[in-house]
């Protein structure tokens, strides 16, 4: 690592210590005017935002980048829109930090509370996505956070001019323009750093792909929230609504192929497999769908006059495709759902479509991801829909946040104790 780089970091962490210390006593109405002023002016640059995006989609397009990367890299007016309203979203979320938990008086006469307060200094690394500048800035300004973003270098100009128009709305609301800073330089080595900066930089929360993940497991020594894989199944159980199981399904794959919550593996009980896959895979096809099938599924399905199907291999079950591919298997019982669920799974996202309240009950016990859904899309896992405001990211792990994780997730508790002159005895 060259000492331009190190010297460049540390003197962003420093200043992003510093600025976390005004955050943690800003007050709510300060706080909102600077996410008022944000959503304000990206939509009055919706057209700039779009100009210097499309050099990054470009760029990205020139470097062979696939269609599931160029998707999330670029940004439409849907996209720019959808950040503004969640950043209003997030105004209208009750502030927690100084929040106290009802105070408990003490046999000694002290009366204990726990407070919730900001957790300091979030660094964010991630990859092609730009609306995470946004996302992540504002829940971070929200709960009383500063936050260093280091975006891919894929994205650096979307980045640069998503960064400057934040700071402005720091400075409008009277906040330090450093508790938002942006990493400009593409040399990877930065991350090297930032993830062993422990005196300025109190969690890390990484948004990538597996190398990222893998990397920041091996070198990391600030602790992380981890964003992993999203495979992410639905399972059609023997009293599903065909109807509904059609549309949810259809849905949870097709509505976007690239996010983390987009089904990759559908699992079919074979009882109900004749009525609900012939009219389903059809659709997929029509769309493009590629379809990876187990032998049941194959059988169900070229009895039913379907052509260019591709068998399943061990790997198609255990891969995020991001992309119009899908993994099908045809399943004995719920159990056997469910087993294959907890071997492939990678605790994200599942959901099982019944009418059975009772196998609904035991799936929503039984399956160990962040969000577990009954008779609902899988799309539905974002803090956006989950009336968050918006995500930092979606957590697989199970300290210290799970699932979409919004302003709860990026506070801590510290214990508060209220005297009268009380002493230990």
């Amino acid at each position: 690592m060259s000492s331009v780089i190190k010297e460049m970091m540390q003197d962003i962490g420093m200043r992003a210590r510093t600025a976390s210390r005004a955050m943690a006593r800003a007050s709510s109405e300060q706080k909102n005017q600077a996410l008022l002023h944000i959503a304000k002016v990206v939509r009055q640059k919706t057209d700039e935002i779009q100009r210097v995006n499309q050099v990054d989609v470009e760029r990205a397009k020139a470097n062979g980048q696939d269609a599931a990367f160029v998707d999330r890299l670029t940004m439409t007016p849907k996209t720019i829109e959808t950040m503004a309203l969640g950043l209003e979203q997030i105004v209208s979320l009750e502030d927690p930090i100084g929040k106290i938990s009802a105070l408990q008086k003490q046999a000694s006469g002290i009366e204990l509370g726990q407070m919730r307060v900001p957790l300091g200094v979030i660094g964010i690394i991630y990859e092609s996505r730009p609306n995470v500048t946004i996302d992540a800035a504002a829940l971070c300004l929200k709960s009383g956070n500063a936050v260093i973003l280091r975006g891919g270098s894929e994205a650096i100009d979307s980045n640069t001019l998503l960064a400057q128009i934040i700071q402005d709305g720091l400075a409008a609301a009277g906040l330090p323009k450093d508790a938002v800073q942006v990493v400009t330089t593409t040399d990877r080595s930065a991350v090297g750093e930032m993830i062993t900066m422990t005196q300025y930089i109190d969690v890390i929360v990484p948004r990538g792909g597996k190398s990222l993940i893998a990397r920041l497991m091996a070198e990391a020594r600030v602790p992380m929230i981890k964003h992993l894989d999203g495979i992410c199944h639905t399972y059609i159980d023997a009293d599903a609504d065909v109807a509904m199981a059609v549309k949810v399904c259809d849905n949870a794959k097709t509505q976007r192929y690239a996010p983390c919550n987009a089904m990759e593996t559908l699992l079919v009980n074979q009882e109900i497999a004749n009525q609900v896959l012939p009219t389903l895979c059809k659709i997929y096809q029509d769309k493009g769908v590629e379809l990876r099938v187990d032998g049941l599924t194959r059988k169900t399905l070229e009895a039913n006059g379907f052509q260019n199907l591709v068998d399943a291999i061990e790997e198609d079950w255990q891969t995020e495709y991001l992309a119009p591919i899908l993994s099908i298997k045809t399943v004995a019982n719920m159990d056997e759902a469910m087993n294959h669920i907890e071997k492939y799974g990678s605790k994200h996202t599942d959901a099982i479509i019944t009418n059975n309240k009772a196998q609904a009950d035991r799936f929503l016990r039984e399956v160990d991801s962040a969000s577990v859904m009954v008779n609902a899309s899988t799309r539905f896992a974002d803090g956006f829909e989950y009336g968050l405001g918006a995500e930092i990211g979606i957590s697989n792990d199970k300290l210290h946040a799970r699932g979409p994780v919004g302003l709860d997730g990026l506070t801590s508790l510290k214990y508060v104790v209220m005297g009268h002159g009380e002493i230990r005895t």
